[in-house]
């Protein structure tokens, strides 16, 4: 046991062995990712580091960093293992279902078998438990009925408040119009509707989609380094999960900052 021990040691310390415990921790433990847009502000924000828990769905397909090469470049599969699937309201890390080499990060809201709309901006949500076990869920939230159902409007912002519209963002033709209005769909077996907690300025499931189990990479652990636009450290961040974040104090913050400088809400990310 001891000679084992010994060698394995001996081997970590090695290049060769660096490299495979690196490529290891980046493959199925821990990957590092930067927030380069504000589609989830004000819960994730531009200039966050964060580490990915990449075992969180399961094991997606490793890739080489940078290269972004599959370790099978003979398979075109994006899953190694399936394992847990996310639930409604996580914060999800997928590759992008148009261009699997570029990692996206949006909020889970509807699971396969959901059905969903948007009006006026406002999500609407009937669940697949069915109309009961809504009432039963969602008794301080706004329900409807359309279409012989009910439907749950908004139903992530209360838990998740850091979710939010710009009012500056108005249905007089210059916007998309999926950003007001969004006919009702079924999500179909083994895909997720993602959607960035910063509404009117998120490139997701409504304009391409919603995103195949496969393409999921993981979920955000906790913010290693974070840096605003004048690179200037926030250190209130550094250590916290997106969990943390979610306290009223953090996402006053974020707030602050995002009034402070409002230059990149302009467009679609």
């Amino acid at each position: 046991m001891k000679k084992i021990i010994h060698k394995a040691y001996k081997f970590s310390n090695s290049w060769t062995g660096t490299v495979v415990i690196v490529l290891f921790v980046i493959f199925f433990i821990a990957q590092a990712f930067r927030i380069p847009s504000g589609s989830m502000k004000d819960s994730l924000l531009i200039g966050d580091h964060l580490f990915a828990k990449k075992f969180a769905y399961g094991i997606s397909m490793p890739h080489i960093p940078f290269l972004e090469m599959s370790i099978m470049p003979w398979s075109d599969r994006l899953r190694l293992v399936d394992g847990d699937t996310p639930e409604r309201g996580d914060i999800v890390i997928f590759r992008y279902p148009g261009n699997t080499k570029q990692h996206f990060v949006k909020r889970c809201v509807a699971l396969p078998g959901d059905e969903l709309f948007v009006s006026e901006k406002n999500l609407f949500v009937h669940h697949k438990e069915g109309d009961e076990w809504i009432k039963e869920n969602f008794k301080d939230f706004e329900i409807i009925v359309f279409a012989g159902k009910l439907w749950v409007k908004n139903p992530y912002m209360k838990a998740h408040p850091g979710i939010h519209h710009d009012e500056k963002i108005t249905n007089n033709g210059r916007y998309p119009l999926p950003l007001f209005y969004f006919s009702p769909i079924k999500v179909d077996k083994d895909n997720y509707f993602m959607m960035g907690d910063n509404r009117d300025h998120s490139n997701d499931s409504r304009f391409w989609g919603a995103v195949p189990y496969e393409n999921i990479e993981g979920t955000p652990w906790f913010i290693y380094f974070s840096v605003n636009d004048d690179w200037e450290i926030r250190w209130d961040r550094m250590g916290k999960t997106p969990t943390d974040l979610e306290s009223a104090w953090n996402l006053d913050l974020a707030r602050e900052e995002r009034i402070k400088k409002d230059k990149d809400d302009h467009g679609i990310y």
